[in-house]
């Protein structure tokens, strides 16, 4: 019987043979070799199944981006056990919430989040005493990690792991609502990897820096993408976005590939004078995801990065990536999201009917492929809920044109309804964001007891621009000719960066910043 694809931790095995000198993991203070990481990831595996963890057992962890949580992954993919990543900048009761609802058995963080796991430790009754691991200095109750790792045997661990197996636990940012377990697959996350090695590009000569935090799902498929092909990983933090850092390491080190949301890009773009010097010349192709990405920026990283191969994709937690916009069609098709990956089946867009929408018309999209995630964890009436027929849909809005390519409209959640008129925030942030004096900007329905609902901009003005050249006269003028009647602003609201909500990928929190502005208006 011919072989399964082999899974993140078992190619490791494989890497470690194919490249002995390539450097596979790097950081700001080490630097390890494939062979150094596998023997590390063994060691990390004997100690996880001598705590008593069986496959399918649950380990939490909170970590910021580190080599460590990098090992972490891998090891539980090698013996089976499922990876449950948490947001290292959730307050404790959101810990406590995603670490009790996964069920986790075990438990490991940095001291430097020991604040907040200390106050719910007594309440997590499922993970023993002796299941609890600090990274860092050491701390008291719990298992000092390279310590624990020293002595133990480097040899591949024993462990069946099946390509249909779950392997991580991963908890959405909750841009909806309540955050809802995603259970995915190796054989998910192996598509993905080759899919996206073919459809990228990259090859082992690549050098990928990791910026986004390594609970989101971005994270662990493009970091791993890379380790499964033997290419080389740096690893930055996370824990803050700094240009000027930025700019410098990927002058450093070299780096090939690097993939940002929007809000990145617009801090790279507005960088200081002398952080632009830094050489550039290293970087083939950047991605940019998890939120639409204005004309105006494209255009900008393109004047910014001479040269690069800019791709944009569109995906979810539970689907994976869906549509690529590739390098050739940036300029023709600015704004759409491409068209679909290779490896997904034909995108859907329904109705409210379920019935396919017509060319140029707006639908909800649905989509299938090998990168799709299994269930939501312990909610079979949420998984019942985003599937039609098999094709799953994370509740976005699209419309396609009559060369196959995707435009995503909005959010369903985020939809404003003034008037009886549908209005769709992206379209209207397009044209606000356009004005030279924006920053950024965010569109929201505010209830209104005339209208049902306004249209309010909440905009961020560019840092060092004069207060008398963005007045929200200014900003109503720049829709008056781009936007219909009732797509316009009906109020505009300035407030600083700190004060717009975003997901800890940089995402606006639409919700969240609704709720805040829910005062009626007469």
């Amino acid at each position: 019987m011919a072989a399964a694809w082999l899974n993140l931790g078992q190619i490791l095995k494989v890497n470690a043979k194919k490249f002995p000198r390539t450097v596979a993991l790097k950081d700001e203070r080490r630097a390890f070799t494939y062979p150094e990481v596998n023997r590390r990831v063994n060691r990390l595996a004997h100690r996880l199944l001598g705590l008593g963890l069986k496959p399918g057992d649950k380990i939490a962890v909170l970590l910021e981006n580190s080599i460590e949580i990098v090992e972490l992954y891998l090891a539980t993919a090698k013996t089976g056990i499922v990876i449950v990543p948490i947001n290292f900048r959730l307050i404790s009761a959101d810990v406590e919430y995603i670490a009790h609802h996964a069920d986790a058995e075990a438990f490991v963080v940095h001291d430097d989040f020991l604040p907040t796991v200390d106050p719910i430790r007594p309440r997590l009754t499922r993970i023993p005493t002796d299941r609890w691991i600090v990274v860092g200095q050491r701390a008291e109750g719990y298992l000092p990690y390279e310590e624990w790792l020293a002595g133990a045997p480097e040899t591949e661990p024993e462990s069946a792991v099946r390509p249909e197996d779950p392997w991580i636990l991963i908890y959405t940012s909750g841009t909806t609502g309540r955050p809802k377990g995603v259970v995915r697959t190796h054989e998910s996350h192996i598509a993905f990897y080759l899919i996206n090695a073919v459809d990228f590009g990259f090859n082992e000569h690549d050098v990928c820096m990791n910026v986004m935090p390594l609970c989101h799902i971005n994270s662990t498929f493009f970091t791993f993408t890379f380790t499964y092909i033997g290419a080389s990983v740096y690893i930055h933090p996370a824990r803050s976005f700094r240009a000027e850092e930025i700019l410098e390491i990927i002058a450093r080190e070299r780096i090939t590939f690097i993939s940002l949301i929007p809000t990145h890009y617009n801090l790279i773009l507005n960088a200081s004078p002398e952080a632009r010097r830094h050489d550039r010349s290293s970087i083939r192709k950047l991605l940019c995801s998890s939120a639409p990405v204005r004309r105006k920026m494209k255009l900008d990283i393109l004047e910014f990065f001479p040269g690069v191969q800019l791709y944009e994709a569109y995906g979810s937690t539970e689907a994976g990536i869906v549509t690529v916009l590739k390098p050739e069609h940036q300029m023709a098709k600015l704004g759409s999201i491409g068209f679909e990956s290779l490896g997904t089946e034909f995108v859907r867009l329904l109705g409210p009917d379920k019935r396919e929408v017509p060319v140029g018309e707006v639908g909800e999209l649905y989509s299938r492929g090998p990168m799709l995630f299994r269930e939501y964890y312990k909610d079979p009436e949420k998984t019942r809920a985003s599937f039609h027929e098999g094709w799953f849909s994370a509740g976005d809005m699209a419309r396609r044109d009559e060369d196959g390519f995707f435009t995503i409209v909005d959010r369903k959640d985020n939809m404003i309804i003034t008037g009886g008129e549908h209005v769709y925030p992206s379209e209207v942030e397009e044209v606000v964001g356009s004005h030279e004096c924006v920053f950024d900007c965010a569109v929201v329905g505010v209830p209104d007891e005339k209208w049902g609902e306004r249209v309010t901009a909440v905009v961020i003005p560019r840092p060092g621009v004069d207060p008398r050249r963005i007045t929200a006269e200014e900003i109503l003028r720049c829709c008056r000719d781009r936007l219909a009647g009732y797509k316009r602003p009906k109020e505009v609201i300035f407030i600083s960066p700190e004060e717009m909500p975003r997901t800890p990928t940089g995402k606006i929190l639409h919700r969240v910043l609704k709720e805040k502005l829910r005062t009626p208006k007469r």
